[in-house]
């Protein structure tokens, strides 16, 4: 029987599904997905409504957190900015980076593992084959877990869980065909929400992974 609870970030993408099946094995689960005026925001919401019907999720929470639209300062909440093609540079944050966006959406499901009742909080972050966004780094988990004992009730016992930290793409992608992630249901694409454009980063990083891992990625795309 799994006794506890854990929250798991869904976003609707390769890693933060992975994470699921991996969060499943051992908990009962909560999703949560947060929009944030994203530019493919209809088509990620829809792959979480996907997953979280595929692993029959009762505890689901839709919610929304636009203003960083309004704050700006990523190409993925500014249509007007372009987002990057090809895979990223080292050592280069891209302007795909939403500032301090992992914060935000961190702090939504530490509140709402107090009111029920949630141990763990899972998120798909992965720092060796990424962007190199800063949020997504292990020292800033470790940070992070230390603000949540701080600023929560000593009952709680609240803390992150970050189980992709050390993989590459190739590796998470065996680790949810292991599982029997529902890989099929996710979406990567940072501009297009009806087949995956193949050229921006998060295109190319998720088709350089089930390259890697010897598997056919199983949507569709433009041109790669």
């Amino acid at each position: 029987m799994k006794d506890e609870l854990a929250i798991v970030l869904i976003s609707g993408g390769l890693d933060s599904c992975v994470t699921a099946a991996i969060a499943n094995e051992h908990y009962r689960l909560a999703f949560l997905h947060v929009n944030y005026g994203q530019r493919t925001e209809k088509r990620e919401m829809k792959s979480f409504s996907d997953i979280a019907d595929y692993y029959r999720i009762s505890y689901r929470m839709i919610t929304d957190i636009s203003y960083l639209k309004h704050i700006g300062g990523s190409s993925l909440t500014d249509p007007s900015g372009e987002v990057p093609k090809g895979g990223p540079k080292s050592g280069e944050i891209p302007n795909t980076y939403v500032p301090f966006r992992n914060t935000h959406l961190i702090a939504i499901a530490v509140s709402w593992a107090e009111v029920i009742g949630a141990k763990k909080i899972f998120i798909g972050a992965t720092e060796v084959d990424s962007s190199g966004y800063p949020d997504c780094r292990k020292r800033y988990f470790e940070a992070y877990n230390r603000l949540i004992r701080e600023g929560t009730k000593p009952q709680t016992e609240i803390e992150i869980v970050i189980p992709l930290i050390n993989l590459k793409k190739g590796e998470i992608v065996k680790k949810g065909v292991q599982l029997k992630a529902p890989l099929h249901l996710t979406w990567s694409c940072y501009i297009s929400e009806d087949i995956a454009c193949g050229r921006c980063q998060s295109c190319i990083l998720r088709l350089e992974g089930f390259r890697s891992a010897g598997v056919i990625d199983p949507i569709p795309y433009r041109s790669y």
